[in-house]
């Protein structure tokens, strides 16, 4: 079957831009609170938005302290399933902390970060 070549030029674009496109699809974080680098009083919540949706079942995060001493933090997704948030066990000292997150976006891709934080 002969194909003129502006067609299987025109199709080949198509295929690239719907490629480009899906590659481009992954979650990513879009605000922390508390915010990057930020100084803060000892906060109640840590809650962590993504542009789309997460898989609940693998998504989360576990603070860190200066001292590499995992904080006990118990984590839900939102309803909307963009955001990931948790409360400390316990009030937090003054120092520095790094929230480690982890998700699965919608369409099955995992990722990493992290978010670091100071409690004056």
């Amino acid at each position: 079957m002969f194909r003129p070549p502006f067609a299987v030029a025109a199709l080949s674009a198509a295929i690239l831009a719907v490629s480009a496109v899906a590659a481009e699809a992954h979650a990513r974080l879009v605000r922390s609170d508390p915010a990057a680098d930020a100084v803060v009083a000892a906060p109640r919540t840590i809650s962590l938005t993504f542009s789309d949706r997460v898989a609940p079942a693998f998504s989360g995060f576990d603070l860190v302290n200066a001292g590499g001493d995992r904080i006990a933090v118990r984590t839900q997704v939102s309803e909307d399933g963009k955001t990931v948030s948790g409360a400390p066990a316990r009030a937090l000292a003054p120092g520095a902390y790094t929230i480690n997150w982890r998700i699965a976006a919608s369409d099955g891709h995992r990722m990493t970060g992290s978010v670091a934080f100071t409690v004056r």
